[in-house]
């Protein structure tokens, strides 16, 4: 493998410093500086951050390539600066066994940009009725740590309890859209009077509050872990501080929409800002950058769902729920948190890194860009202007009218380099 010397580099937005990489690990720079086999970049003036986890991807295969597939999710996840993306189950068929999640790892191995880590069924076929085998799962090549039925929520208390219960016993966690089916049938938007002046259904922002609480105090009942997918109102964020001081072990995401767009860009009626949950309104986005600020939301995840164009090219009750995000996550994150000073190119690591890969039991981004470690490496341009996703099959992109900030230059997964200089590496699919 190709021994690599990056040099003028500010380690996480401190100090600045070379970084080198020898057979898929950070190396001390001074054993390779000077060799004639080293490959130099200069990287004056950008910042290395450890490679970027996301906990919630939704990859779309099997059944959904007409919108994703592994490898074409693998590469917009990479231009992005990830490493590493744990792939939602509801896909056609579910990843509900061992041997579909199985499938999906391996697609993940073969085109060799990020560590696709599945996500297993909570539910079989996401019906709500019957636990997915989660043991078989777990004991599977993949190794399966995150279970969820997002896209649905597991509504039943006590098929949720259970599957805690099992979770708990397989150093799992149950990641769970918190969605109140009967608060939001037919809802298209955030409750409210835009929703009403528009003639939309809404949706309550306690239908996500209600499933939060209840689900908090199942998991203290159990002893078990519980985390919530892509948190959107002021109140779910209340309900997560008080479970935390209270000494519940929970975790919370929020998606760089929700810290970004508002209800406001509905009122054009365009399917682009249908996503589930829905934009809410300025005072939650303010709420959960504060959320994010304070630690009681633990990290930032994409929730990143591709479409084909004709489901967005349509009505708005008619066009389906879901956004582009792994291109876009590092800037949104650069605009609406690091800019405005709430958090620190530092805090970024944290929650694009190593804590979406404790919670998903992720090896290799304990220590950052420390020797001998996996050489997972994301190397930015803080003050870049962000560019137009193009990694993904899918162009339903939410922020084409947004100015952002934060460029992701290079990616080096496990020491092989995924992008160079904003622009994909192509790499060779490999046979499994």
């Amino acid at each position: 493998m190709t021994t690599t010397v990056i040099t003028g580099l500010s380690l996480m937005g401190g100090e600045v410093a070379d970084i080198a990489i020898a057979d898929g690990v950070f190396v001390e720079p001074s054993g390779v500086k000077g060799s004639a086999k080293a490959r130099v970049i200069d990287a004056s003036g950008l910042v290395a951050l450890p490679g970027f986890v996301d906990l919630h991807t939704h990859l779309r295969q099997p059944g959904g390539e007409q919108a994703e597939t592994v490898r074409s999710g693998s590469r917009a996840a990479a231009l992005g600066g990830y490493t590493a993306v744990h792939a939602m189950a509801n896909t056609v068929p579910v990843a509900d066994t061992a041997e579909l999640v199985t499938q999906v790892w391996q697609w993940g191995r073969a085109a060799g940009y990020v560590d696709v880590r599945p996500v297993g069924a909570v539910t079989k076929g996401l019906a709500g009725e019957a636990l997915a085998s989660l043991g078989s799962m777990a004991r599977s090549l993949p190794k399966v740590r995150v279970f969820s039925d997002d896209g649905k929520c597991v509504h039943d208390s006590g098929l949720m309890r259970r599957a805690l219960e099992q979770a708990t016993s397989l150093d799992a966690v149950i990641a769970q859209h918190a969605q109140d089916p009967r608060l939001t049938e037919g809802a298209q938007m955030n409750d409210g009077p835009l929703a009403a002046s528009l003639g939309l259904e809404g949706w309550p922002a306690v239908a996500e509050e209600s499933i939060i609480a209840r689900d908090v105090l199942l998991a203290e009942s159990v002893g078990a872990r519980i985390h919530i997918c892509h948190l959107s109102t002021a109140g779910s964020l209340e309900v997560v501080k008080w479970a935390k001081k209270r000494g519940i072990a929970v975790t919370a995401e929020v998606t760089p929409h929700h810290l970004l767009l508002t209800e406001d860009l509905v009122s054009s009626f365009d399917p682009l800002y249908k996503v589930n949950p829905p934009l809410r309104r300025s005072e939650d986005v303010i709420a959960l950058r504060e959320g994010v600020a304070s630690g009681v939301i633990d990290i930032v995840a994409t929730d990143h769902a591709p479409h084909p164009s004709e489901a967005k090219d349509c009505s708005f009750p008619e066009g389906a729920f879901g956004m582009l995000g792994l291109e876009s996550a590092f800037a949104v994150v650069m605009t609406t948190l690091v800019k405005p000073g709430l958090v620190s190119l530092d805090s970024v690591a944290r929650i694009m890194s190593t804590t979406p890969a404790q919670i998903g039991r992720v090896s290799g981004y304990s220590a950052p860009l420390a020797v001998g470690q996996p050489a997972h490496l994301t190397v930015v341009d803080p003050a870049g202007s962000a560019g137009e996703p193009h990694g993904s099959l899918s162009s339903n992109n939410p922020y084409r009218d947004q100015e952002l900030v934060g460029r992701v230059v290079h990616t080096f997964y496990s020491g092989v380099q995924t992008v160079t200089d904003s622009q994909l590496v192509e790499l060779e699919e490999k046979s499994e």
